[in-house]
């Protein structure tokens, strides 16, 4: 795998084959990497789920806060014990990067269709922008009234450092909180099928 080179966090979706009758190890093997992966610096969380029960398809996402750090767990030492122990348990199939918000609107659930790909694509755009303003307009108000309330002198500081302290407070609140509780809501909707056009008559 190349490295994203981002300062954005980094989230990471692997598809891996388990043998049914190797369940419990595989569980065992993918906690003690969740473990290790706690301790490393710049780890974000993760999470696993199996395609549906009895399946042989799991799919695991974890999340670093760059790509920097995201590389110096996937060279160390360590995760290549780890990985190294999972050898003859599972079977990688795919991975994918995605950077920044993008990665929350990941979904690691499989498609019906058997020829299509193993992980559900990006909601479009359009999408991804309401969940992000659903998010953004409830916050930033309530942000901007207690602030300016909290500290009356506020109103008469320059627009470009009212943003900035704007700014620096949202950013991670959206980032960690927000943003991961409003795309959670909004999963079933962003996630929809799109509905295919029929073919357009002739005059």
């Amino acid at each position: 795998m190349t490295s994203v080179p981002s300062a954005e966090p980094v989230t990471v979706s692997i598809h891996r084959v388990v043998s049914p009758d190797r369940v419990p190890e595989v569980t065992a093997w993918v906690q003690a990497g969740v473990r290790l992966a706690n301790r490393w610096d710049g780890f974000l969380g993760s999470g696993w789920i199996r395609a549906s029960e009895g399946s042989a398809d799991w799919y695991m996402l974890y999340r670093f806060a760059d790509a920097a750090r995201l590389e110096a767990w996937e060279q160390s030492q360590e995760r290549a014990q780890w990985l190294a122990q999972g050898r003859g348990l599972v079977e990688e199939q795919r991975v994918e990067r995605r950077t920044g918000i993008e990665g929350w609107f990941d979904s690691p659930v499989r498609q019906d269709q058997p020829a299509g790909p193993p992980l559900l694509p990006a909601p479009p755009p359009w999408k991804q922008a309401v969940a992000i303003w659903l998010g953004f307009f409830p916050v930033n108000l309530a942000f901007t009234a207690l602030f300016g309330w909290l500290v009356p002198a506020s109103h008469d500081w320059n627009v470009v450092l009212r943003v900035l302290v704007s700014t620096l407070v949202l950013t991670p609140i959206m980032a960690f909180w927000v943003l991961p509780w409003v795309t959670g809501r909004l999963k079933p909707w962003l996630h929809a099928p799109r509905a295919l056009r029929g073919p357009r008559g002739r005059s």
